[in-house]
């Protein structure tokens, strides 16, 4: 059985969404975590500074940009498994900063492949994005799906997936891909659908402001989606694979609306926002996650229907301290 006790770990993009998620998860297990946080002269470390003291007080904080090969050199060194999870994700701003996310999505990571390489790192789990798919072609959506990226962001994550695969096979570093579907829960930021929709109600609005309605989505709970990465990082079998992790439904953006209503007790008008609407080639209209390959590699399947995870999302953001860090009349990119 693997021994996560002690275990020296590198976690990019830990200050994020997921990322502060997954770090909880491997201090609670044991590991020595380091965490690669953007440099900014606030000493602000995002998410992290949300978690339990005893959490913070354990990890190592480093400091950096994912574009500076030197930083990312130094934040591997010494580490026995990377997570690189850190990346620009607003798909919204990529239209506004397309070469911000070309410089960070692709070049932090071949930054990232580079110092594995050279340092040797015994597993490193590099992180996709189920918007590397594009509208699906045919579902459920296996890993062999056409790869079809819609959007900046979705292009670059793509290319470093891509480079990240290559490196597994020109030079033998154990790289495995992890590609998330929609992951939702405690702490995401308001861009994301679930926040915005449940941030407004909670602010009292009852016209809800979204974008399109039609799209499905496959929302998968936060904590599924860490015990995804934690399971392909324990499972040898995981090398050189792309591998899908989501929750093998799918739910249309209009019909979300309405079940967090229902489960907030609430009626709502729903407004659809110009600004919110992405072009419309760009649009990705349908995804729903095929596990079939992580059930069979590791057991992984998630334990939260979607009823069960939005109410502990609910409940996290109905805490009135939770709910002062957002802004829901404000539409963030």
């Amino acid at each position: 059985m693997f021994n996560w006790r002690g275990k020296k770990v590198l976690v990019t993009g830990a200050s994020g969404f997921i990322g502060s998620h997954l770090t909880e998860k491997l201090v609670g297990l044991g590991a020595s975590v380091r965490v690669f946080v953007h440099y900014n002269s606030r000493n602000d470390w995002g998410l992290i500074e949300l978690l339990p003291k005893d959490v913070q007080e354990s990890l190592e904080l480093f400091a950096g940009d994912l574009k500076d090969p030197e930083a990312v050199r130094k934040s591997v060194k010494s580490r026995e498994i990377v997570f690189h999870l850190g990346a620009l994700v607003a798909i919204p701003y990529s239209y506004v900063n397309p070469l911000d996310f070309v410089q960070t999505n692709i070049g932090g990571t071949a930054n990232i492949l580079n110092a594995c390489r050279e340092y040797g790192v015994e597993k490193l789990i590099h992180t996709s994005s189920s918007e590397v798919y594009g509208t699906a072609q045919f579902v459920p959506i296996t890993e062999r799906h056409p790869i079809n990226p819609q959007s900046p962001y979705a292009a670059t994550k793509a290319g470093a997936d891509l480079l990240a695969i290559a490196f597994c096979r020109s030079f033998e570093l154990p790289v495995a891909v992890i590609r998330p579907f929609n992951t939702y829960g405690p702490r995401q930021s308001a861009r994301a659908v679930i926040p915005t929709i449940i941030t407004q109600i909670l602010c009292g609005e009852r016209k809800i402001k979204i974008g399109s309605l039609h799209p499905t989505r496959d929302f998968t709970y936060v904590k599924d989606t860490v015990e995804g990465f934690i399971e392909t990082a324990e499972l040898s079998d995981s090398i050189g694979r792309v591998i899908n992790i989501g929750d093998n439904c799918e739910i249309s953006i209009g019909d979300l609306v309405d079940v967090i209503a229902r489960l907030m007790n609430v009626e709502v008008e729903i407004v659809t926002e110009k600004a919110r609407i992405r072009p419309e080639q760009s649009e990705v209209e349908r995804l729903w996650a095929d596990t079939e390959q992580a059930q069979k590699l590791s057991g992984w399947f998630p334990k939260y229907t979607l009823e069960e995870g939005l109410k502990e999302t609910i409940r996290w953001f109905s805490n009135t301290e939770n709910l002062r860090l957002y802004k829901p009349n404000i539409y963030n990119i």
